[in-house]
C-alpha cells in the first residue's frame, strides 16, 4: 500500500478530503521514489480512488516498474475520507478557531465528526455513475472504513488468496483503515497510526491472510 505523494493542498497544510488537486513537484519525486521501494515487486492488479493525486502516484509507479500492462481499478470507495466543512482549510487556522484538543479528535480518532457541509456535492464528473447518496456531509474514520474495508474484501483479498500481489495506491485515511482492519488494531490505538506519503508498506500473508511479515513500524 502506498499513499500518493505529496499534494498540493498537503504543501499548503490544508484539509483535503474529496477536492481533487494534483501532485507537487516533491510529490511527483517521492512516487518515483516509492517505485525505487518496490523494485522486483510483480504486483498483478492496481487499486486506487477516483483522486488524481492517488491514480497519478499509480500511473508513475506503473510506469516506473513497466506495469504499465497491469490492470487499474479506481473506485469512490478507496478515497480519503471527507473531511467535511474543513476541507480547503488551513490546518494550524483551524486549530486557533477551534482548539488543539478537538482539531486532533478530528483527525486522529476513529469516531470523531468534522463539521458537516450543508448540502453534499452534486454528483458529477467521477461520480456521475454512482447513486447520489455516496456523496457524504463529511466522514469520520470509523465512516470511510464503513465504505473501504469492504472493497479490500470484495475486491483485493480475494486476488490474494489466488496468490497474486496486490497494489492499493490511495490516502492517508484509507490505509489507517485497512491497517486497523488487517492488523485489528482497535479503535483506541488507530490514533497513533501515521501513514507518511510515498512510502510503501508491504505486507505478506499465509494462505488464510494472516501476517508472517510487514515492514510498518508500530509504536
Amino acid at each position: 500500500m502506498v499513499r500518493h505523494g505529496e499534494s498540493t493542498a498537503n504543501a499548503l497544510n490544508q484539509y483535503t478530503g474529496w477536492n481533487n488537486v494534483g501532485l507537487t513537484q516533491e510529490g511527483v519525486v517521492q512516487a518515483h521514489v516509492a517505485a525505487k521501494k518496490l523494485q522486483g515487486f510483480e504486483f498483478e492488479h492496481v487499486h486506487t480512488s477516483v483522486l488524481k493525486r492517488a491514480i497519478l502516484t499509480a500511473y508513475i509507479i506503473q510506469d516506473d516498474l513497466n506495469l504499465n500492462y497491469v490492470p487499474i481499478t479506481k473506485s469512490w470507495r478507496l478515497n480519503e475520507r471527507h473531511y467535511g466543512a474543513l476541507r480547503g482549510q488551513n490546518k494550524d487556522a483551524t486549530r486557533r478557531e477551534f482548539g488543539v484538543e478537538q482539531v486532533h479528535l478530528w483527525r486522529r480518532s476513529f469516531y470523531a465528526v468534522p463539521p458537516k457541509l450543508d448540502h453534499a456535492d452534486p454528483n458529477v464528473g467521477p461520480y456521475k455513475y454512482y447513486d447520489a447518496r455516496i456523496m457524504p456531509l463529511a466522514e469520520s474514520l470509523y465512516d470511510a472504513y464503513q465504505r473501504i474495508v469492504p472493497y479490500y474484501v470484495d475486491q483485493v483479498a480475494p486476488r490474494l488468496l489466488d496468490g497474486k500481489d496486490q497494489l492499493i495506491v490511495a490516502h492517508g485515511s484509507t490505509i489507517r483503515a485497512l491497517i486497523k482492519y488487517i492488523e485489528a488494531i482497535s479503535d483506541q490505538d488507530i490514533d497513533g497510526v501515521e501513514v507518511a506519503n510515498g512510502t510503501p508498506l508491504i505486507y505478506e500473508f499465509d494462505k488464510k491472510l494472516n501476517i508472517l511479515n510487514s515492514n510498518r513500524q508500530s509504536k
